[in-house]
């Protein structure tokens, strides 16, 4: 039997644009102690971005990324919500 991926939920909004809503299997940012990923089941985290490229694994081993000037991130509830100062 094949092995079910585990899905979080992602937003990437900006005060006027969502530019990202929907399952994803990992979120890639910056932050001020280094590179990191969220995967399904993180613990309740919240950071401020730094200048880079956010990225989006998809199930479908699409991968969504989109530079950015920075950024809040919160994860809870396998949900991670990204508001964006673009």
């Amino acid at each position: 039997m094949p092995q079910q991926l585990e899905l979080i939920h992602i937003k990437i909004y900006a005060p006027f644009k969502v530019y990202f809503d929907g399952p994803g299997l990992s979120f890639s940012a910056t932050n001020d102690t280094g590179p990191f990923d969220i995967l399904a089941r993180h613990k309740n985290f919240m950071s401020l971005l730094r200048p880079g490229t956010i990225k989006v694994r998809q199930p479908d081993t699409k991968e969504f990324a989109m530079e950015i000037s920075r950024g809040v991130m919160h994860v809870k509830d396998n949900k991670v919500t990204v508001f964006l100062d673009i």
